[in-house]
């Protein structure tokens, strides 16, 4: 007779009778090209599905999210209403937490996906109330997805804290290309970089601030990021600027095509970021591919991206301890060399947009896996057929 062995036995259900198991409907609000890491991230994502052969259907929704519009509202009601029953639908968490009522409805008879960058009750500059309304927006929306896709341990740690079962919860990290180490600025002044969108939470007044400090040392920082995602403090981080007697030593550049911006990590000596707080960091990533040093505040998923070795992390907040870091940096070489090696070697451990993909399709299969297997009766207790057919098939083994 056949020795039965608990790990031998793989329950198993037909396949799903859709021949579009793999297809995916996939819901970012605005502009799917928007030069920021978040829209980096869901491109890159959706356009390696696609190469391994899932149908992936961009669905866009109205740029006004996370703030939406009335229209904007109807029009993700609409999106959602049109896609079968079954559906696998994944949200960009920019419009996922503020649709708690669609994810309420819909969540019943759709497979949604949340995909959370970091929870929108974290973004600077909100009112207590605010911040409190998208927290409970959110949370009731999560409640209702199948599967919570995040880029960092500690966004999903944050939102397991909120009560989100660890069990639908799945970090997938940003994938880096591969990039040549950076060369420095060789002579001249010393070449600060800072790559990031123009609003409150980047710190780039914080920065200006520090900078401000050091009117001794010969630097120069360009700021490369977009203008256009909160015009009214970019226009105030310019007069921050100019006030502070800076526009000599830095150069606020906006978004930058690849291939100039590549050229900018070339021809720096330190990266420079003081975020009040990141969901990951995806530019930190990029900046340790070349093998910068790095400067940033230990804010958010920060310390997770950049560690110890690669980098000084301030206080969040803190232009003073940003300038004394600043200066630490500039007086030593010898301390700016160690920070690169520790990078490169940082840069040499991290996934790749192949890795990405490979671990976000694989999230995806787990959760179609574990719809299927509820909807055949299994979460109900009806296993009994399943294990029949297991413990017959492991006998037959024998």
């Amino acid at each position: 007779m056949g020795r039965l062995r608990v790990g031998a036995i793989r329950l198993s259900y037909p396949p799903p009778p859709r021949a579009d198991r793999r297809r995916l409907w996939a819901l970012i609000p605005g502009d799917l090209d928007t030069p920021t890491g978040g829209y980096r991230y869901d491109r890159r994502i959706l356009a390696g599905l696609a190469g391994l052969g899932w149908r992936v259907e961009p669905c866009p929704l109205d740029a006004s999210f996370p703030a939406p519009t009335s229209v904007a509202r109807s029009q993700a009601r609409q999106i959602l209403a049109a896609i079968p029953d079954g559906g696998l639908v994944l949200v960009d968490g920019l419009a996922f937490g503020a649709l708690p009522e669609l994810a309420e409805t819909e969540g019943r008879r759709l497979r949604l996906v949340a995909l959370v960058h970091h929870p929108l009750a974290s973004e600077t500059g909100l009112s207590p109330e605010r911040a409190a309304g998208l927290r409970n927006a959110e949370a009731r929306a999560l409640a209702r997805a199948r599967l919570i896709l995040v880029t960092s341990r500690f966004t999903a740690t944050l939102l397991a804290g909120w009560g989100v079962p660890w069990a639908r919860l799945k970090v997938v990290e940003p994938g880096t290309d591969p990039a040549p180490s950076a060369q420095g600025s060789r002579s001249g002044p010393l070449r600060l970089l800072c790559v990031a969108s123009l609003t409150p939470r980047k710190g780039h007044d914080l920065l200006l601030n520090a900078l401000a400090g050091l009117r001794d040392w010969s630097l120069h920082l360009d700021c490369v990021g977009s203008l256009d995602r909160d015009p009214v403090w970019a226009e105030g981080l310019i007069r921050l600027r100019d006030g502070r007697g800076l526009a000599g030593r830095v150069s606020i550049l906006g978004a930058l095509a690849d291939e100039e911006l590549a050229c900018r990590y070339g021809a720096a000596d330190l990266f420079v970021l003081p975020s009040r707080f990141e969901g990951y960091g995806m530019v930190f990533a990029e900046a340790l591919a070349r093998g910068l040093p790095i400067l940033a505040c230990h804010a958010g998923a920060v310390r997770e991206t950049v560690p110890p070795e690669a980098g000084l992390l301030v206080p969040p907040n803190d232009s003073a301890a940003l300038g004394q870091a600043l200066r630490s940096l500039m007086a030593d070489p010898v301390l700016r060399r160690r920070l690169a090696k520790g990078a490169r070697a940082a840069g040499s451990r991290l996934p790749t947009w192949q890795d990405a993909v490979a671990a976000f399709a694989a999230a995806l299969e787990e959760a179609l896996d574990q719809a299927d297997w509820e909807a055949r009766g299994v979460s109900q207790g009806k296993t009994q057929p399943f294990l029949e057919e297991a413990v017959r098939q492991v006998a037959l083994d024998g």
